[in-house]
C-alpha cells in the first residue's frame, strides 16, 4: 500500500468514527428524552394513583357513618323491649277489669268450671289476639 491509499484509509476510517460519534451523540439525546418523558409520566401516574387513592379513602369514611354500632342496634332493641313491655302492661290493665267483670258473674260452683275453661281456652285466645293485634300495629 502506498501512502496516499493509506491516508484515504484513514480518512475513510475518520470520517466513519465521526459519523458513529454524530449517531451516538443523537442516540443519547433521544434517551435523555425519553428518560424525562418517563420521569413526566411517571409523575402523572403517581398523581393519579395518589388522587384515586384519596377518592376511596374519602369514600370510606363517608361510608362508615352509614352503618349501625353494635351499640347503637343494642340501645334500638333495649327501647323497643321496653315499648312492648308497657304495651303488654297496659293490655293486662284494660283486659284485668274484664276478667275481674267476668268472674264475679259466675256463680260459685258453675263460675269456678267456667273460670277454668276461661283461664284454659279463652285467655290464650285474647293473648294471641292480641299480639297478632300488637304485630299489626309494628310493635313487634
Amino acid at each position: 500500500m502506498t501512502l496516499g491509499e493509506i491516508a484515504i484509509l484513514m480518512q475513510e476510517r475518520d470520517r466513519r468514527y465521526a459519523e458513529v460519534d454524530q449517531e451516538r451523540e443523537k442516540a443519547l439525546k433521544i434517551k435523555e428524552e425519553a428518560d424525562r418523558n418517563a420521569l413526566v409520566l411517571a409523575r402523572e401516574i403517581q398523581t393519579y394513583k395518589d388522587e384515586k387513592a384519596n377518592e376511596l379513602r374519602e369514600q370510606i369514611s363517608g361510608e362508615r357513618g352509614l352503618y349501625v354500632t353494635k351499640s347503637e342496634l343494642a340501645s334500638v332493641a333495649e327501647n323497643a323491649r321496653a315499648e312492648r313491655a308497657a304495651i303488654a302492661a297496659k293490655l293486662e290493665a284494660q283486659i284485668n277489669p274484664i276478667l275481674t267483670f267476668m268472674a264475679s258473674q259466675q256463680g260459685t260452683q258453675v263460675g269456678k268450671g267456667t273460670q277454668q275453661t276461661f283461664f284454659l281456652v279463652i285467655v290464650p285466645g285474647l293473648i294471641v289476639a292480641l299480639i297478632v293485634i300488637a304485630k299489626a300495629l309494628g310493635v313487634f
